[in-house]
């Protein structure tokens, strides 16, 4: 029996096989490695605050992360990779743009939350739209992505 068909006899679909990170890209250039290295670590930093600080993004910035890893550091890529809470991110976006119906869900309440306070601030009403309005386009996109 052929392994694709064992697998997709044998293995139920709610387990998928360990994910591996795609090649290190390397950039040539020291400076330029350099500097996406220090926006991995930077990216990857707001990413871990975002887990704990409503309406700080955490996805977008683990993203921007493994790009800036792949093309930096093969440690820091493989890390992220294999991470327990940021690796299914990062294969979930690299195969075909999904985000999980958790992600969604929680960027939803977040965005929510963030407007109520924005509209109980004291802050100009122009800028209560615009940030709301960027916020619905926000969630309007993120909604039309396919889930893993």
């Amino acid at each position: 029996m052929p392994a694709s068909l064992l697998t997709a006899v044998f293995v139920p679909d709610s387990v998928s096989p360990p994910a591996t990170p795609p090649p290190h890209q390397p950039v040539a250039h020291w400076l330029v490695r350099f500097l996406l290295r220090a926006l991995a670590v930077t990216s990857l930093t707001l990413g871990i605050a975002g887990v704990f600080i409503p309406g700080l993004p955490t996805t977008v910035f683990i993203l921007i992360a493994g790009w800036a890893a792949a093309r930096s550091s093969p440690r820091l890529h493989r890390w992220l990779w294999q991470h327990r809470l940021f690796g299914p991110m990062l294969v979930n976006w690299s195969q075909g743009g999904k985000v999980s119906r958790r992600a969604k869900y929680s960027a939803s309440i977040m965005m929510t939350l963030c407007a109520a306070v924005l509209w109980l601030a004291p802050t100009p009403l122009w800028v209560r739209w615009l940030a709301c309005g960027c916020m619905a386009c926000v969630l309007a996109w993120l909604w039309c992505r396919p889930e893993p």
